[in-house]
């Protein structure tokens, strides 16, 4: 009996191991295609991420006067623009929803604002003098409860050909409302 048991397990034993090394080079094989498969994703869902998180921020602002002679090649053209909105324009068709106002033109590069005086400073100056260029921006939608005489708006939209700027997003900001409540060690 012992010799029919060596036997059985010799042979049992031989077969179990050629079949435990297919199985074990399959799920090491399985695992290392899972395992790359998986870096990859990850690593493209990352990137991804990141190309689509940074890429507003990253978005070029154009100001009016970049907008003015660029304005034939614009047309259909996804951009966004940022100004200062003139109060004196602001109209709201409060049944269609429509809100129209201008905004001129102001500085894009953040040294000059700052030497100009700051943002609001820029924002002031911008709207009373009438030698600056102006556009004209049509939202539809809710009126916003910060567009307001001298706010920065910033608007992502298309120019038309008849010269007005059609807004599909509106972002405002009133400098003067901010730049108060913050500490001096903050602003500098």
């Amino acid at each position: 009996m012992r010799l029919a048991k060596n036997f059985y397990t010799t042979s049992q034993g031989r077969n179990m191991s050629k079949n435990t090394k297919v199985i074990i080079a399959l799920v090491i094989f399985l695992g290392t295609c899972i395992t790359v498969t998986g870096y990859i994703l990850i690593s493209g869902s990352v990137a991804y991420l990141v190309s689509t998180v940074s890429q507003p921020s990253a978005q070029y602002f154009m100001t009016i006067n970049e907008v003015e002679n660029q304005k034939d090649e614009l047309p259909d053209r996804q951009i966004r623009i940022s100004g200062a909105v003139i109060g004196d324009s602001i109209e709201f068709d409060e049944i269609n929803k429509t809100l129209s106002f201008f905004i001129a033109d102001v500085p894009a590069d953040y040294a000059e604002v700052e030497r100009q005086g700051g943002l609001a400073a820029v924002l002031e100056s911008a709207v009373h003098d009438p030698k600056r260029q102006r556009i004209q921006v049509v939202y539809i939608g809710e009126k916003p409860e910060l567009l307001r005489d001298m706010a920065q708006a910033i608007v992502t939209g298309k120019l038309g050909e008849d010269g007005i700027f059609y807004a599909e997003e509106l972002l405002l900001r009133c400098p003067a409302r901010y730049e108060e409540s913050v500490p001096d060690q903050a602003v500098d």
